[in-house]
């Protein structure tokens, strides 16, 4: 086991201590704009175990959420709750999430159900805004969840959910894939790979869904696939490329730090793929290694598998910032 020293962390970094006490601020400025009751209902307590794992694939109305629904907030009041996820996240993160959003708004135009949309997300905190004790961001619903563990100077978004339904869609005149940058990226690592690595990385059964999707905290892989230690230097940046897709959600400083671990453990990282392999096509990958777990999995729910995509992160030394978090 590594020591704490070689695990990466903010302590020294000028760059996350100025992004903690700017997330710290924009949600200490959120909860200003909201009235005593607002702020009771948004604010858990940090060891509420719960609240923490109340977070789901399927829309609110199926699995209930904690917090306060977007839809019930003023207008005031849901900008600053997304300016602090635009502090929080990357400026690509953050339009990821954006975009998952409208997705949702676009399937609520065409159902009559009318469950989905962008006031259907919940916004909470387990533990009060600091930039030296834990505390925790939830934002999700219907195919989203975000999980963000602050302790101190460090950071964590595993385990986070980000899907699409459509994952496919127009708006105001462009095409709008939330997740095209992860399905693009994998078929780039896939064609490149040799016809003995293809034959490691392809596993000999169908992948339907997630193994570790929400509400399986805790539970493991045996690693398949393909071995990082397989892999060419070209094809290791394409799989970590591929990895910042999710690790590259957090804002750049956290997501740098994840990317360096990363690197480190990359000749001890998996890769695998179920499915088809040409470039159109549609299918199920991993990546699995010491600190993280990556999944892709397409849906057949609404018939077309490129337009409904499920995909999770975690990071099983980590989950929730236990590492930074948990009683010695």
């Amino acid at each position: 086991m590594k020591s704490r020293a070689a695990e990466p962390t903010a302590s020294a970094s000028p760059a996350i201590s100025e992004a903690a006490r700017r997330i710290a601020q924009a949600a200490d400025k959120f909860l200003v704009s909201l009235d005593d009751s607002g702020r009771k209902g948004a604010v858990y307590k940090f060891n509420d175990e719960e609240q923490r794992k109340r977070w789901s694939n399927l829309p609110t109305s199926f699995v209930k959420r904690g917090g306060l629904r977007m839809g019930d907030l003023t207008p005031a009041q849901r900008e600053a709750a997304m300016a602090l996820l635009a502090t929080a996240l990357s400026p690509k993160g953050y339009e990821k999430v954006v975009q998952i959003v409208e997705a949702d708004e676009v399937l609520n135009q065409g159902s009559q159900r009318k469950m989905f949309g962008r006031d259907e997300y919940y916004i909470s905190f387990l533990g009060t805004p600091s930039t030296t004790t834990p505390w925790m961001i939830q934002f999700g619903g219907h195919h989203l969840a975000l999980n963000i563990t602050l302790a101190g100077q460090n950071a964590t978004l595993a385990p986070s959910h980000t899907a699409a339904q459509p994952a496919i869609y127009e708006l105001e005149g462009k095409t709008i894939r939330p997740l095209g940058g992860e399905t693009d990226k994998a078929h780039e690592l896939m064609a490149s790979l040799d016809e003995s690595q293809r034959k490691q990385a392809v596993l000999g059964f169908e992948m339907r869904d997630l193994v570790l999707g929400p509400g399986r905290d805790g539970q493991v892989i045996q690693p398949e696939g393909l071995k990082g230690s397989e892999l060419t230097p070209k094809q290791g940046e394409l799989l970590l490329e591929l990895a910042t897709e999710w690790t590259g959600i957090m804002h750049e400083a956290v997501a740098k730090a994840k990317l360096e671990e990363m690197k480190k453990h990359l000749e001890e990282t998996w890769f695998a793929w179920s499915g088809p392999t040409e470039k159109d096509s549609s299918a199920y990958f991993r990546i699995q290694g010491p600190t993280v777990l990556i999944e892709y999995a397409p849906q057949r729910l609404g018939g077309d598998t490129k337009k409904h995509i499920h995909t999770i992160y975690r990071d099983p030394t980590n989950e929730y910032g236990a590492k930074w978090t948990k009683e010695p």
